[in-house]
């Protein structure tokens, strides 16, 4: 996998453009300049956690004795259901519901940004090809920027695109997300069948 390849896998799954909906919602009652410092705050904090898997990740699969094909499997079926979610959200959102309040680290910084499936995904990332880290970060990082660069701007992009637009970005999200998680499981089983085992 390419650095580009994997900064728009991951840009795919933090999913910016679906979260503007409820980033606007959760922040309504703030004035623009605090929401941009509880936003820069929260935006490090997510990738704090992030980099935390990417090089943990590791480190906490080998505790477990699981091997790359298992989490490859895996993270093909949790991207999967990820994807399902994003296609067919339930009646209360992909988030669930949110508390009152102004957010601190939940629910913006984890699990909107930080989610389950970013987490999973950077640590599939390091896991797989731990030689690379340094093109993982880089991936990341891009991401990440691209992710920011959005949620700045959530309130032009929904005048702008509308919010019927930004759904139907968010569903088209989710199947390209969908078709990487297939090809994640096939891989998954196609290496472990290959291994004889």
């Amino acid at each position: 996998m390419t650095i580009a390849s994997a900064a728009l896998l991951l840009f795919l799954i933090l999913d910016p453009l679906g979260n503007i909906p409820v980033f606007l919602g959760l922040l309504k009652d703030l004035p623009p300049a605090r929401q941009r410092r509880m936003l820069a705050r929260e935006l490090l904090i997510a990738l704090g956690v992030l980099m935390l898997f990417l090089w943990g990740g590791q480190y906490a699969l080998d505790v477990m004795h699981l091997r790359q094909e298992s989490v490859s499997i895996a993270g093909g079926i949790v991207l999967f259901l990820i994807g399902l979610r994003m296609i067919f959200p339930p009646a209360d959102g992909i988030m669930g519901e949110l508390p009152d309040g102004e957010p601190f680290i939940v629910p913006i910084a984890i699990p909107m940004i930080a989610g389950p499936s970013g987490m999973a995904a950077v640590m599939l990332l390091g896991s797989q090809e731990p030689g690379r880290m340094g093109d993982w970060m880089l991936a990341l990082t891009i991401a990440w920027a691209a992710t920011a660069v959005i949620l700045f701007s959530a309130t032009y992009l929904k005048k702008w695109l509308g919010t019927r637009v930004l759904t139907a970005i968010e569903r088209l999200m989710g199947m390209v997300i969908v078709a990487i998680s297939v090809q994640m499981l096939m891989d998954g089983i196609s290496t472990y069948l290959g291994a004889g085992i």
